[in-house]
């Protein structure tokens, strides 16, 4: 099941826009980047879980004003009523960058099962959704997936309009669009349409009126020159293919098909670079923009225990992690190990120690991110021996890429008395054991005494074992550049502050439209369908009532509270409302006039009605019937007529009310009156002899008694 958003669309664009007094998500966010650049953020991969002072960050396509990002999350919760999630991420994701993605779902109140790679992703729903996979042969599929974050094709070409291309924007418009945000910005969104335009023709133009400076400006380019500006872009697609191979350890020769996926997969360029690296025909049988969260959706059932899921398993890459120690380290979780996955380290250590989960290989990870993870310390803890104690630790790698320390312990050797179990009975035969410590009986109350009873008692030998004891041990955790607690705390009342705003900045534009509706829908039908059942003195009230309000929306009232609206609303309607009544009045008034004619009619012929179903209702009770219908009949003609004399814009004396509650009085008279029901047939006077008289030999005679009315039997005098 796929849910729709606002907009009808199964797509929402990942882009915030803050306003003034309100944010806007998706689809409403991109319609107001343009008027405030400064204020959108979009891109939310590239930005989450980084520094601002990341170079990675400052070198994104345009200039980024703001000092912080804190995106939310709540699109989701807007379009579906769950919490439970699973969340695409790519996989060369840093542990912040995940520490990242489950603080803004825990602001957003939503709960992760599992942040997954977007490739696992991809393969779960090829997996399951493919049904024409051989059965009993292990093939190996290679999946491409070109995303936007990272392959910009279109600031080349906002690049190759606004500088590169002579005797245009600088040279005969005399504007510098890199100086201009919002400038930038319409750039920016016309070469993603360009781009798309290039995908399925030859040539196209690039038109923007009032670009600059009230400048209209105009451009054109060719597909080939779009791919040769392209083209640094396009070779940096066979690198990550080369290492993949690579790693896999396989040849182009054992690859079973390649699956592209993403955005950029519809790029002509792409796909021939794709083509020509792999020798291989291209397979698009994935939907390019949904697989992936085809494939969280079914990860999130696999995991709910609500759902039931075919099983299958996937065993995602991982950077190289390791727990390092001083100056030494060791590998915990190479790559390609499976999530979830333990490992137990053991130390032996007098005190307090600290532990720092590292990065092993710094060429898996993204320019500029630092290798450490973040920093365990262990204890304090206290040791009765003057050794040092064991220490064992358990490290997880969790569903969601993230290391963390499940649990410390300090396991020490210590002696205890050994004791055995021996019954009562034996006791009893040994002649070391007291014999008053028999036991003589339940405690039942019954008296009932055991001669020997079984029950066992532990008896000290005087000798010591050895066994281990465990005890657990403290341990704090310090992400370096993660938030702290206060801080997500901060966040998410930051969050709820920001949501109510929203709701209230959402209730007060829809009060406003609602005031704006009714100025033009009661104007268009105040000289229309509603001009009869308005005085002269009413419509020029209202019609200059109307005005003003509409003046005012446009100058003091655009930017009111929710309260004035409603106020507002209110009196237009106080003038309209009467207006309104006595039109709607005099169709339902109608209506109901024939509903009480139909129900008068229906009984008299009933009441006419020779059916033998109605034999049994007395002619002093059809005889009421008809007198009810009359007056009903009387009175409706009697308001009718008195009714027909008033113009419409006069108050009606005869409303539809008044006429439905007559039919209801009408209904409870004559109603019960025809559904009463029919009596019990007596027999008549000869019939009541005995039944034993005129049976037939033979014949089984009824046992049940038979119902006689002898006050209609004058011969019958015995009594019973």
């Amino acid at each position: 099941m796929w849910f729709l958003n606002d907009e009808s669309k199964r797509e929402t664009p990942a882009v915030v826009c803050f306003g003034e007094k309100q944010r806007f998500l998706g689809t409403a966010a991109v319609a107001s980047a343009t008027m405030n650049p400064k204020s959108t953020i979009s891109q939310i991969k590239r930005f989450i879980g980084r520094r601002f002072s990341d170079p990675e960050v400052q070198k994104g396509p345009s200039p980024l004003s703001f000092q912080g990002l804190r995106v939310p999350l709540r699109r989701c919760l807007e379009t579906t009523a769950v919490s439970d999630c699973v969340i695409g991420i790519p996989a060369y994701f840093t542990e912040l960058q995940r520490r990242a993605y489950l603080d803004a779902a825990a602001i957003a109140k939503l709960k992760p099962l599992r942040l997954m790679h977007e490739s696992a992703a991809i393969a779960l729903a090829y997996g399951i959704y493919k049904t024409d996979l051989p059965e009993n042969e292990q093939i190996n599929v290679v999946f491409v997936d070109v995303g936007h974050s990272d392959t910009q094709a279109a600031e080349t070409l906002m690049k190759f309009f606004s500088t590169i291309l002579p005797g245009k924007f600088k040279e005969d418009y005399g504007i510098d669009v890199s100086t201009n945000l919002r400038a930038s910005s319409r750039l920016r969104a016309a070469c993603e349409k360009l781009k798309k335009v290039l995908s399925a023709n030859a040539e196209a133009p690039l038109n923007i009126e009032c670009l600059m400076d009230e400048k209209d400006v105009r451009g054109f380019i060719k597909r080939d020159e779009f791919e040769k500006l392209s083209y640094h872009l396009l070779e940096r697609i066979k690198a990550p293919c080369q290492r993949a191979l690579e790693e896999a350890q396989l040849g182009l020769d054992k690859i079973y098909a390649v699956e592209v996926v993403g955005s950029g997969s519809r790029i002509p360029a792409v796909l021939k670079v794709l083509s020509g690296f792999f020798r291989k025909e291209l397979s698009r049988t994935l939907n390019a923009s949904e697989c992936v969260a085809r494939g969280c959706a079914l990860q999130c059932a696999m995991l709910s225990p609500t759902f039931r899921v075919r099983e299958f398993q996937d065993l995602p890459q991982r950077q190289m992690k390791g727990v390092m120690r001083s100056q030494s380290y060791s590998v915990l979780f190479p790559k390609g190990n499976p999530i979830p996955s333990t490992k137990m380290l053991t130390f032996f250590r007098s005190g307090n120690f600290t532990l720092d989960a590292v990065y092993a290989d710094q060429r898996d990870l993204p320019p500029g991110t630092p290798l450490k993870i973040s920093t365990f310390t262990i204890g304090p803890f206290l040791t009765t021996k003057h050794e040092k104690p064991k220490i064992k630790v358990k490290i997880r790698l969790n569903l969601h890429g993230i290391v963390t320390i499940e649990s410390a312990s300090i396991i020490e050797e210590i002696e205890v008395p050994v004791t055995e179990s021996v019954t009562s009975g034996e006791m009893e035969k040994n002649k070391d054991v007291d014999p008053s410590a028999d036991a003589t009986g339940d405690d039942t109350g019954n008296g009932d005494a055991s001669t020997e009873s079984t029950s066992p008692v532990a008896i000290n030998s005087g000798q010591r074992k050895r066994r281990s004891k465990r005890t657990d041990i403290p341990v704090n955790e310090v992400v370096d550049g993660g938030l702290l607690q206060e801080e997500l705390q901060k966040a998410v009342d930051k969050e709820l502050d920001l949501a109510y705003q929203d709701k209230i900045m959402e209730e007060t534009k829809d009060k406003k439209n609602a005031v704006e509706s009714y100025v033009y829908d009661m104007r268009n039908k105040l000289f229309d369908i509603y001009r009869n059942y308005a005085t002269e003195s009413e419509r020029q009230e209202l019609s200059s009532k109307l005005q003003q309000t509409e003046d005012w929306l446009y100058e003091e009232g655009d930017d009111e509270t929710k309260g004035v609206y409603i106020s507002k609303l209110e009196e237009l309607k106080n003038i309209g409302d009467p207006i309104e009544q006595r039109y709607k009045e005099e169709g339902a008034r109608v209506q109901a006039t024939g509903d009480l004619m139909q129900l008068i009619n229906s009984y008299r012929n009933v009441v006419q009605s020779r059916d033998a179903k109605f034999d049994h209702i007395e002619p002093k009770e059809k005889e009421k019937v008809i007198t009810e219908c009359n007056k009903a009949e009387e009175w409706l003609r009697g308001k009718m007529k008195e009714q027909d004399v008033m113009l419409k814009c006069a108050d009606p004396i005869l409303r539809s009310a008044d006429i439905r509650k007559r039919a209801e009085v009408l209904e409870r008279c004559c109603k019960p009156i025809f559904i009463q029901p029919k009596p019990k047939s007596t027999p008549k006077s000869g019939d009541a002899k005995d039944p034993k008289q005129n049976a037939p030999d033979g014949d089984e005679q009824s046992s049940e008694p038979m119902d006689i009315d002898h006050a209609q039997d004058p011969e019958n005098t015995h009594s019973e």
